[in-house]
């Protein structure tokens, strides 16, 4: 039951949203060999000016040793 968080900068369209998880379902259900029913993807708005407080410090930083694709930029 793989479960997807994406933070992103404010001003993408739920329709942008819904088609960028339908296919980073796809994507995960294909490779790590499970139904993309099974396959849960939220997408949440984080104000650009917020980024650092509610993103970097408190999700990439803890979880750096467990990132696959770490960000090219630091804060």
């Amino acid at each position: 039951m793989p479960h997807v968080e994406i933070k992103c900068f404010k001003g993408r369209t739920d329709e942008q949203k819904r088609l960028c998880a339908e296919k980073i379902a796809d994507v995960i259900a294909e490779t790590l060999g499970c139904k993309t029913t099974s396959v849960s993807v939220a997408i949440k708005d984080v104000a650009e000016e917020d980024w650092k407080g509610e993103v970097w410090d408190k999700c990439i930083v803890p979880d750096r040793d467990f990132l696959f694709k770490k960000p090219e930029y630091e804060m």
